[in-house]
């Protein structure tokens, strides 16, 4: 089934936010297992691998409209030093996110694509419980400082 150019593009460029999304993550995730903040670690990397389930389902879908899936570009890979910097990183990633995808919805829609729009607001709906998740930790932090919230997401290795 040929697609339209201007929802291939978006299901495009989303993709590639998914691909970014699912590097960043894991890095992030990898250096929080490093630092020890072992139960942080395995909520990142969970998050990484929902991105992952993301771009598969878009990828699916640009086939599907006779498009070729862009896996040869990234945006700009965010790392934080620090769990403050990690989070306000990837709550950037969010919010560019969901500003996407609420305009693909509207021009998906507008082109009859009600099948790109429902997987564009089935992802939304993924990444604003992301962000509602992410400004929790920062507000936690902001109320907490780092060291006490770190202390909160510390887990003893079995012996």
């Amino acid at each position: 089934m040929q697609g339209d150019p201007e929802v291939l593009e978006f299901l495009n460029e989303q993709l590639t936010a998914e691909l970014t999304a699912i590097n960043q993550y894991f890095l992030h995730a990898k250096m929080q297992e490093n630092f020890g903040w072992t139960k942080l670690a395995k909520y990142t990397r969970a998050e990484s691998f929902d991105e992952m389930k993301h771009a598969e389902i878009l990828t699916d879908r640009i086939l599907f409209l006779d498009g070729l899936p862009n896996y040869q570009r990234l945006f700009h890979v965010r790392v934080g030093q620090t769990v403050t910097e990690m989070f306000q990183a990837d709550r950037q990633v969010e919010v560019e996110a969901i500003d996407r995808l609420r305009r693909g919805i509207e021009v998906m829609r507008g082109k009859g694509d009600i099948t790109s729009a429902n997987i564009f607001e089935s992802i939304l709906e993924d990444e604003e419980h992301h962000i509602d998740y992410l400004d929790t930790q920062l507000d936690l932090i902001e109320k907490l400082g780092e060291p006490l919230y770190i202390a909160q997401v510390i887990e003893q290795p079995d012996s």
